[in-house]
């Protein structure tokens, strides 16, 4: 059906068309998959929970375990109270979780549910055991995304949890944005190699890309410790990767605990990573070993091996602001020209970014950059301005196959592919394997197109 799509394009203000995003739910759920030991709770109905436990299910390819509600005419009309305290008096005596990180849907939003009151209520008489935990926060599906939501159950992690310590560490707390757990290993990884000191939370890692042991655990061994997350108000500093998806943290622990933070782009690409870098070793005291620098030198071998494929490709990208904000200052590094970025989240700072970088790399060519944007609408623009590669979620695909454009996947969801759970984008070793991506897809479509007598053997 895309071939329908017109290529003069109206101003649309009440209506999305393929929107770049989903839902706020979605994105809760995955912060609090974060914390070891953590049930997340959908209070809302049972087919938001289904939804949500699906497409996490479907892009990482891991049972995602979650509770709900279940929320029925009555507490539609009465209020879902009573659903909650219930279903955390079930949850403790069946499931036996350390913490369960309770998230609103639109229904419960609409009905103004008190959680704060309501899971007091069942901490003072007992309903919550002795030594358990339920934290919360709120995350109407008709705003934001599910950028908005992850970083709601962020701040809530920490407005529930972390406590304040006025013994002095040299440590470092880390917020990832809402990324893969082979990311967020990854940046585990670089810090350890830097022997930094460090608390990260969320931590996806061991929960979303466990091994097949035959044996289920429902609580895998990954995530965020609970003791951990309550020492982060000891910290010196927190570094929050991504201004949408964990600002809101670090600001919430800097004013529960007076813990200072510093917003980067989440480490994608040879500029990010090197903010990253830095900002650790400036912090921590600490050298950047040489096993650190051989992965970056690596990385630019790379670039300026294959600049002869990668230079002046004109190139559209959608998807989270968090992730393609550094996305689109790797390209730009690599001498690639995107034209067309748009991210379905709300916030003008998108916008103002991505400006900021054009001019940065003196690029003074026209392009198109918009925040609230959907798919209808990336797709318009490709037709008025074609691109060489569309980088993006799987719902892309469909654009890129009517345009016949190379295609490579990045992002969230990615629900037709394997790989992104378990190989990193993020860091200069993420950034060689997503690069080697681009090149690869080019090169299979230059194979393609050209005439069967021009083919020359190793054109690499």
């Amino acid at each position: 059906m895309l071939h329908h799509t017109p290529d003069e394009i109206s101003e649309r203000h009440a209506l999305k068309i393929n929107p770049a995003k989903t839902c706020q739910p979605i994105g809760a759920m995955y912060a609090a998959l974060g914390i070891h030991g953590c049930l997340p709770h959908s209070h809302g109905s049972q087919g938001c929970c289904s939804y949500h436990r699906s497409h996490l299910t479907r892009h990482y390819k891991e049972p995602v375990m979650a509770s709900t509600s279940s929320f029925t005419e009555g507490a539609s009309v009465f209020g879902g109270g009573p659903n909650l305290r219930q279903s955390l008096k079930t949850i403790f005596q069946v499931y036996e979780p350390d913490i369960v990180a309770v998230h609103t849907t639109c229904l419960s939003e609409t009905i103004g549910d008190d959680l704060p009151s309501i899971i007091k209520g069942a901490v003072e008489d007992k309903t919550v055991p002795e030594g358990k935990h339920v934290i919360y926060c709120n995350t109407p599906s008709y705003v934001g995304s599910h950028v908005t939501g992850y970083s709601n159950m962020a701040a809530g992690i920490v407005k529930c949890l972390c406590e304040k310590d006025e013994t002095e560490s040299k440590r470092i707390n880390v917020i990832p944005g809402f990324t893969d757990p082979s990311d967020m290993r990854k940046i585990k990884g670089m810090l350890k190699e830097m022997k930094a000191d460090f608390i990260m939370f969320p931590d996806t890692s061991g929960v979303l890309d466990t091994p097949q042991t035959a044996e289920y655990k429902m609580y895998p061994d990954g995530g965020a410790k609970i003791s951990d997350i309550m020492r982060a108000g000891g910290s010196s500093l927190s570094l929050c990767l991504g201004r949408w998806s964990s600002e809101a943290a670090g600001v919430e622990l800097e004013k529960k605990c007076s813990v200072p933070f510093k917003v980067l782009d989440l480490p994608i690409g040879v500029l990010a990573t090197d903010r990253f870098v830095e900002a650790v070793s400036q912090e921590m005291g600490l050298p950047v070993p040489k096993s650190i620098r051989d992965e970056r030198g690596k990385l630019v071998d790379m670039l300026t091996d294959y600049q002869q494929y990668l230079y002046k490709k004109k190139v559209a990208i959608f998807g989270d602001p968090d992730t393609v904000i550094p996305m689109t200052e790797f390209l730009l590094s690599a001498g690639m020209m995107p034209k067309h970025i748009i991210t379905g989240t709300p916030g003008k700072a998108f916008d103002k970014r991505i400006d900021a970088l054009m001019k940065e790399h003196g690029h003074d060519y026209e392009y198109n950059c918009s925040n609230s944007a959907d798919l209808f609408y990336l797709h318009q623009l490709i037709k008025k301005e074609p691109v060489d590669l569309l980088i993006g979620n799987t719902y892309g695909k469909y654009i890129a196959a009517e345009e016949n454009i190379p295609f490579v996947r990045f992002g969230f969801p990615i629900l037709d592919r394997v790989g992104h759970s378990h190989f990193p984008k993020a860091g200069y070793m993420g950034g060689m394997h997503f690069i080697s991506g681009v090149i690869n897809t080019l090169l299979d479509k230059m194979d393609r197109d050209t005439p069967e007598d021009m083919t020359m053997e190793l054109v690499a």
